[in-house]
């Protein structure tokens, strides 16, 4: 059969769709170019707000246009945390919560032999175990992902993940390192770690294992390869952690340091568990103990009750912290939240606008980050060519990095070098190799 698959919302959900895609492929399956080729269509969906849903609605009566007869599967956060619009939707074969993803290739093969729709949605129960899954992994990509956590406890008041993903849990530290040397020796360059609330890593295992305890282990196997961190809750991070990440040699100093706000009485209404001078301090930490770091965040404007005086106050923290990237989103409404029911909702045309002024904000720190790399030199991990003038690749900060090619011909993919950088724009870094 071909299958084809499409991949909404997080890095998570992207390494699960990868494994559901070895699955197949282990039986005998191959991907399908596009949707009207496709015997079966597997969507893997996100549903951190409305507009998500929507566009997972969009894709579904898509697929039933184009391709009628092809077996359709909805699995994910969606029809984990709304089971009940999910078994509604006429457009499915087959509807599976985040637990029951592994077994996407058994439910098709059910479905094609007896016709009857299958719907396999669990609830998330306290002390339930990691879902062992784990990705073998193409040997034509350069970065890996390492799914080593699921779950969250901290049901902050605008999130709806807990509810979909349920709680803490762990992949325990031995099969973090055997999936980790896999992807080493398949030749993988970078295994970026990830998990949706990555810092509770180990609270659930017995030998209580923490973040940085798995990243030292996996840092101190051998090859050239280099290890990152996905998005990480700022006050899980002590600085003890720090120091003892800053001797990794491959660790990226690259931190994504989830913010929200930078006004404190927002953080309190949003449920957040720091203030905004502790988040300053950790960035100074860290920032100490990593010289060239980058420090990356995601910032909502708009939260129920963020008057012009809290924005104001947002904006010149995130001013004053300098992020090297930032990811800006409006607040949108989530049925099943606390934060759906606050009265005092900011009018949709003042979030754009403030979405827009914090945006200019971050690109002026963003045009200063990449500026002060000018004349070091970074070891750069090369990825692809573009269009036929570039060598394109990731310093380990993270910074974009472009080296003029010799030829059309000539590639640097899944090769590191060392490369000193000469000019910058507003969005990547342009070198020379030494």
């Amino acid at each position: 059969m071909k299958i084809f698959y499409y991949t909404f919302g997080c890095k998570v959900n992207q390494y699960e769709t990868e494994n559901i895609r070895e699955r197949f492929e282990q039986e005998g399956d191959t991907a399908a170019a596009d949707i009207a080729s496709a015997d079966v269509c597997v969507i893997n969906s996100c549903t951190v707000t409305e507009q998500a849903d929507s566009k997972c609605m969009q894709m579904l009566r898509r697929i039933r246009k184009v391709s009628p007869r092809a077996v359709t599967v909805l699995a994910g956060c969606f029809p984990q945390a709304f089971s009940d619009k999910a078994e509604k939707l006429t457009e499915c074969d087959i509807i599976v919560g985040t637990d029951d993803k592994g077994r996407i290739p058994e439910f098709t093969d059910r479905f094609m032999k007896t016709g009857e729709r299958i719907i396999s949605i669990r609830k998330h129960e306290k002390g339930e175990k990691f879902d062992t899954m784990t990705n073998k992994c193409s040997g034509e990509k350069t970065r890996s992902y390492i799914k080593i956590q699921d779950g969250c406890d901290c049901y902050c008041s605008y999130c709806i993940i807990p509810y979909a993903r349920g709680h803490v849990r762990s992949k325990p530290m031995e099969d973090v390192v055997r999936e980790a040397s896999e992807n080493i020796a398949a030749g993988h360059k970078e295994l970026i770690l990830t998990g949706i609330n990555l810092c509770f890593y180990g609270r659930d295992l017995s030998e209580r294992p923490t973040l940085t305890d798995v990243v030292e282990k996996v840092c101190s196997l051998d090859g050239e390869f280099r290890v990152r961190l996905g998005s990480i809750e700022p006050e899980m991070m002590l600085a003890d952690d720090i120091k003892r990440l800053s001797v990794l040699d491959k660790l990226c100093p690259h931190f994504h340091l989830s913010l929200q706000s930078g006004c404190d009485s927002t953080l309190k209404n949003m449920n957040r568990r720091y203030d905004s001078s502790g988040y300053a301090s950790l960035c100074a930490t860290i920032r100490n103990y990593f010289p060239d770091c980058a420090l990356t965040t995601d910032i909502m404007v708009g939260f129920p009750g963020e008057d012009e005086k809290a924005f104001e106050e947002s904006l010149s923290f995130v001013e004053e912290i300098a992020f090297a990237e930032a990811h800006i989103f409006p607040y949108s409404r989530r049925a099943g939240t606390k934060a759906d029911s606050f009265t005092d909702q900011v009018p949709q045309h003042i979030k754009h606008e403030r979405a827009k002024r914090m945006a200019e904000v971050c690109a002026e720190s963003k045009s200063g980050f990449l500026a002060g790399c000018v004349g070091k030199v970074f070891d750069v991990l090369f990825e692809r060519e573009t269009e036929a003038d570039w060598h394109s690749g990731h310093a380990p900060n993270y910074v974009t990095v472009k080296v003029k090619r010799n030829s059309p011909s000539d590639s640097l993919r899944r090769q590191i070098r060392k490369v000193r950088i000469i000019s910058s724009d507003k969005e990547v870094c342009y070198g020379e190799f030494v």
